[in-house]
């Protein structure tokens, strides 16, 4: 039986029924089996992940009392199969049935015949199934297409319209590049960019910041280069949403949501290592994942802080020049790095997250002195959790200005979705 395939079954199984998040039980189970390609593995599982509902919706014309019928491993090993001979040019379709057949007799004693016969129906009627009519269905036509909750694309619909939508969908289910965001501290943009594609790596600049490159190859953090802190992973948006609080060198910044603490991080190498920024977090492990990236990149000016964010702080009141407040949220804007919010039911759109959200910002605004900058993020594409928070705050609060405001789109602007707004309190 193939490693690679198992380790894949083991990591879909591990998802399905434990409800891990790919990322872990990918890593743990490579961790135990030893695949003997990774990458093969990842692919598999990642790629059942995005597309669990096409294929879904497949198997129901392919099994008479439909796909829901089939108990868990029989289901996740029909999915396994059927990802492979869709989507997989290297490998036969009568490769994919065998292996998965294989499996089958090992995982789901009896329903071998049964698997075998699913997969080559389809492998014999694959050009007699459609999609629901786009015209008829839009709704089902886009969660069948794109494999996506009904209410996410409902929710997106009815903000962005047909096409957009479309377009935002698409884009969530491709595969993200490596962003990494220079430590300007440690080596320049160019010098670092050499020094990696002399390693092999193919290097190319950011789209909206100076310090932000995009990198493909194997083992990055591996490198002395990361060793020595010259970069850190972060995506460009995220990363914009540090250089748009613009702090300067000798301020006070918080970082009200701090954890793991890209953005900390970011802001603290922007000022030069020269000033002060208190990063809170709720999490314990997020405040030990900010310090090791602090050290790592020999950043020294944190005073990290175990707090909710959602309750003010009276020390700290109009304390800070800039406070960011980069808020829980729906994760929307980030499907293509954790498919599985795909499949997550939010059933009041984001409205219950939204008042967490504006309790976090309303308590965060009391830290800013006159003069200062507020600024409200998230990695979410949804109005409700972004431009209604805002504008429900300025309307509650008429000593702060709408400086800019801007949603980054999957596809549209080539980052995660993320929103970002800054804010000014008057003087």
């Amino acid at each position: 039986m193939d490693i690679n395939r198992r380790t894949a079954y083991y990591t879909l199984i591990d998802i399905e029924t434990g409800k891990a998040y790919s990322n872990i039980a990918l890593n743990r189970q490579i961790e135990e089996n030893k695949p003997d390609s990774p990458s093969l593995v990842r692919e598999m599982v990642y790629g059942v992940t995005e597309n669990k509902l096409y294929l879904d919706y497949i198997l129901d014309q392919l099994i008479p009392k439909g796909v829901h019928s089939v108990k868990k491993n029989a289901h996740v090993l029909l999915r396994l199969g059927l990802y492979q001979i869709i989507y997989m040019d290297s490998v036969p379709d009568y490769a994919a049935v065998d292996e998965t057949v294989k499996m089958a007799r090992k995982f789901c004693y009896g329903k071998d015949r049964f698997i075998n016969g699913v997969l080559r129906s389809y492998c014999r009627m694959r050009d007699d199934i459609v999609l629901p009519d786009p015209e008829e269905e839009p709704l089902r036509y886009l969660c069948v297409k794109y494999s996506f909750a009904d209410w996410i694309v409902k929710l997106w619909l009815e903000q962005y319209g047909f096409e957009k939508t479309e377009e935002i969908l698409a884009a969530s289910n491709t595969k993200p590049r490596v962003s990494i965001r220079v430590n300007l501290m440690e080596i320049g943009v160019a010098e670092l960019r050499k020094t990696l594609e002399d390693r092999g790596f193919v290097v190319s600049h950011g789209r909206y910041s100076d310090r932000a490159l995009f990198v493909k190859g194997h083992d990055l953090l591996l490198t002395p280069e990361y060793a020595k802190g010259y970069f850190a992973v972060q995506d460009e948006s995220s990363i914009v949403a540090a250089e748009v609080v613009a702090p300067k060198t000798g301020e006070t910044v918080i970082d009200v949501c701090a954890g793991p603490g890209g953005k900390t991080t970011a802001m603290a190498e922007i000022m030069g290592n020269n000033g002060k920024i208190i990063s809170c977090d709720i999490y314990e492990k997020k405040i030990e994942q900010i310090k090791e990236e602090a050290a790592r990149l020999g950043i020294t000016i944190l005073d990290v802080r175990l707090r909710d964010a959602s309750e003010a702080d009276p020390e700290l009141a109009e304390s800070a020049d800039k406070v960011l407040c980069d808020v829980p949220c729906s994760g929307l804007g980030v499907i293509r790095r954790k498919p599985e919010i795909k499949y997550k039911v939010i059933e009041d759109n984001g409205l219950e997250l939204s008042k967490l959200q504006y309790q976090i910002l309303e308590a965060s605004s009391t830290y800013v002195k006159q003069g200062g900058f507020l600024v409200y993020s998230t990695c979410t594409v949804n109005k409700i959790e972004n431009i209604d928070v805002v504008s429900r705050f300025l309307q509650n609060h008429k000593e702060y200005d709408l400086i800019r405001s801007r949603q980054l789109l999957q596809g549209v602007d080539e980052t995660d979705g993320f929103f970002i707004c800054k804010m000014r309190r008057r003087v």
